[in-house]
């Protein structure tokens, strides 16, 4: 390949990436230097995330586990319970997962069409989850991913499927075993294809896509959100639903804004379920540093109920002594989240604001 044609791909690569400063510059993003700051790296870890998922591990033939999801790269209200593990795959193949369960309470397995880089669409084509799977004395398991029903543990496939989401939720990480979990494609080539030009240049470019679809469809979010300040609601989980989200989670979103030592105080009754969390999340819909800031979330484990049985949770600068404590790091406003997964009611919360 010549030289210049080298220099043409990069170069376009780069004029595609750079599309995506606009979101910098959404009339409602906020100006505040902090928020800002975090939107140049909130960038810079799509792109970490778009190229790890459809340049290195975009071959479905030779899948490979990765995280476009970790405590460093942090997409759609991330979740701070969860390990995620992502495989590129395709419905006109076969698969075979094989691990241990570990400890870890809730284990999720699906299969997705993903438009992300297109339209910023994850559409669910098959679930499996821990309750509905036989595991061996010992823990081992193993599923078969497919188009064509299996016994045993089976994962669906469509004809559009493009990809492997698999969730693990903790109630204490420090506490509990993950779970191991290899994949391979099954009567497969043994070796890839070379690597060429022409599929780099489209990898790239689906890449710089992807940055930006994402960070738009986020920032809308955000945008709806802000429509009804101060209040955690369901909205239509439809919405939800079609960019990858656990058909057992039940999700509530809301965003906050506070003056200076005001708080946000939320009240509800609990549900019976397998877990919740709530977490609050900067502009950009990004969990904050949760591996240094304990209290920048809570869940199921951690929180304390009232006398009555009800969750309270305080949003505010400083701990003020009552409720369940949520720092805000140094935010004014950003978005939030509550998920109730496998819950049999889902309550909304009852939110108010207490002035200084």
């Amino acid at each position: 390949m010549r030289e210049t044609t080298l220099d043409a791909l990069w170069t376009n690569f780069c004029k595609q990436l750079a599309e995506a400063r606009h979101v910098l510059v959404r009339p409602e993003a906020p100006r505040d230097a902090l928020s800002q700051a975090e939107g140049v790296r909130y960038l810079s870890r799509l792109t970490r995330a778009a190229l790890d998922s459809l340049v290195e591990s975009a071959d479905p033939d030779f899948p490979r586990l990765f995280q476009m999801s970790n405590d460093t790269i942090k997409i759609g209200g991330d979740n701070p319970d969860n390990v995620y593990w992502n495989a590129t795959i395709a419905g006109d193949r076969d698969y075979r997962i094989c691990g241990n369960r570990g400890s870890v309470p809730y284990l999720s397995f699906g299969t997705k069409a993903n438009r992300f880089a297109l339209d910023g669409g994850m559409v669910s084509t098959g679930e499996l989850e821990d309750t509905k799977m036989h595991f061996e004395a010992d823990g081992s398991f193993e599923i078969i991913v497919s188009r064509t029903a299996q016994g045993g543990n089976w994962l669906p496939m469509s004809d559009d499927t493009s990809f492997l989401l698999v969730r693990q939720t903790f109630l204490d990480r420090a506490a509990e075993r993950p779970a191991s979990i290899t994949i391979e494609r099954l009567n497969g080539p043994v070796m890839p294809r070379p690597l060429s030009s022409d599929w780099l240049e489209r990898q790239l470019g689906q890449a710089a896509s992807f940055v930006k679809v994402t960070a738009n469809a986020f920032a809308g979010w955000a945008k709806l959100f802000m429509t009804r300040p101060n209040e955690l609601l369901p909205w239509d989980q439809d919405i939800f639903q079609k960019v990858g989200g656990d058909p057992n989670i039940h999700y509530l979103h809301g965003y906050w804004r506070l003056s200076p030592g005001e708080m946000w105080v939320i009240e509800t009754d609990v549900p019976q379920c397998r877990f919740w969390n709530f977490v609050l999340q900067n502009w950009w819909m990004e969990s904050a540093d949760y591996r240094n800031i304990p209290s920048a979330w809570t869940n199921i484990n951690k929180a304390r109920l009232s006398a009555d049985g009800r969750l309270v949770i305080v949003v505010s600068e400083e701990d003020p002594g009552f409720g369940n404590w949520i720092d805000t790091c140094g935010h004014a406003e950003g978005t939030a989240l509550l998920r109730w997964i496998s819950a049999d009611r889902h309550p909304v919360p009852s939110c108010r604001l207490i002035g200084p």
